[in-house]
C-alpha cells in the first residue's frame, strides 16, 4: 500500500489544459485534478464534446498521467431547494464527463452542514441523497470536500444518507483554517468515506480569518495525519493543490518534495 502523489492542474496556474498537464508530468506527479465546471477556464464543461474528451484524453495518456479526481464545484452549494434541481442536473453532468475520462470521482461542496437538524440540513440530505443515487448507478461517487463544519459532524450527516455515492475529499487545511478541527480525528470519524484527499497546509489566525501557506510551514501535522491515512488502508491520492502565493510552481514542487520525504520516512 503507498499514497500516489498528484496536483491540481489550475495550482500552475497555466493558461492551457495541456500546459499544466506538461508541467505537473515534468514535476513527477502521476495525477492531476482539474475542474470541469460551467466556468472552468482549462476545461468547460458545455465544451466536452466526445471529440473534445479524445483530445484530453490523448494529452493525459502521452504524458503519463491519469486523474486522480474532477472538481466539480459549482461554488453555489445544494442549500436552495428551488435551484438545486439545476445544479443537480449540472453536477450529473459533470459526473458524466469524469467517467467518459475514466475517473469515477468528482469532488464538490455543498456549504455546512447545520450545527443542529433543521430545514437546511434536510434540503442537504435530499440533494445528496439525488447525487448518490445517480453516482451509485453509473459507478462513481461525489466525493464531498471537507472544511466548513468539524469531520465528526460531517460524518454524522453522510451517515443519514440512503446510499453511499456521496464520500469525502479530505482537505486536512480547511479543517484547520476554517472548521479549527484537528485532521486525526476527523480522519477517525470519517474513514469509511475518505476517497481523495487535497495536500494542503495552513493556519487559522482568528475566529473567522485564516491563511494557506505552503506544505509543511502551516499547523497540519502530517506526520500524524499520514500515518492515521495509511492506519484507515487509505491508499489513494494525496493531491497538492496551493490556491495562493507568487510561486505557484516553487510552491508546488517544495510540496512534492515535501509529501515524498514523508513517504519515504513513514513508509507509506
Amino acid at each position: 500500500m503507498a499514497f500516489k502523489i498528484g496536483a491540481m492542474a489550475e495550482s500552475f496556474r497555466k493558461n492551457t489544459f495541456r500546459e499544466a498537464v506538461e508541467t505537473a508530468a515534468s514535476l513527477g506527479v502521476t495525477g492531476i485534478q482539474v475542474y470541469i465546471t460551467y466556468k472552468s477556464e482549462l476545461l468547460n464543461a458545455d465544451d466536452m464534446t466526445d471529440s473534445k474528451i479524445a483530445e484530453v484524453m490523448d494529452i493525459m495518456k502521452s504524458n503519463g498521467l491519469i486523474f486522480s479526481a474532477i472538481c466539480g464545484d459549482m461554488e453555489y452549494g445544494f442549500e436552495d431547494k428551488n435551484e438545486n434541481p439545476i445544479y443537480i442536473e449540472r453536477s450529473k453532468k459533470v459526473l458524466d464527463i469524469a467517467k467518459k475520462l475514466d475517473c469515477n470521482i468528482v469532488t464538490t461542496h455543498i456549504h455546512m452542514v447545520p450545527e443542529i437538524e433543521c430545514e437546511t440540513t434536510e434540503i442537504l440530505r435530499k440533494a445528496c441523497n439525488q447525487l448518490a443515487s445517480y453516482a451509485d448507478s453509473i459507478g462513481s461517487c461525489f466525493a464531498l470536500e471537507t472544511g466548513p463544519e468539524p469531520g465528526s459532524r460531517l460524518a454524522k450527516f453522510l451517515s443519514s444518507l440512503d446510499t453511499k455515492g456521496v464520500k469525502v475529499n479530505f482537505d486536512p487545511a480547511n479543517l484547520v483554517m476554517c472548521a479549527g478541527d484537528d485532521p486525526v480525528d476527523a480522519v477517525e470519524h470519517l474513514k469509511d468515506y475518505i476517497v481523495h484527499t487535497h495536500a494542503k497546509d495552513g493556519r487559522k489566525t482568528g475566529k473567522d480569518t485564516y491563511i494557506e501557506l505552503p506544505l509543511g510551514t502551516g499547523d497540519v501535522d502530517f506526520d500524524k495525519y499520514l500515518k492515521k491515512l495509511a492506519d484507515i488502508g487509505f491508499d489513494g491520492y494525496l493531491t497538492i493543490e496551493r490556491e495562493v502565493g507568487d510561486t505557484p510552481y516553487d510552491d508546488i514542487k517544495l510540496a512534492y518534495d515535501f509529501l515524498c520525504e514523508k513517504k519515504a520516512k513513514l513508509h507509506v
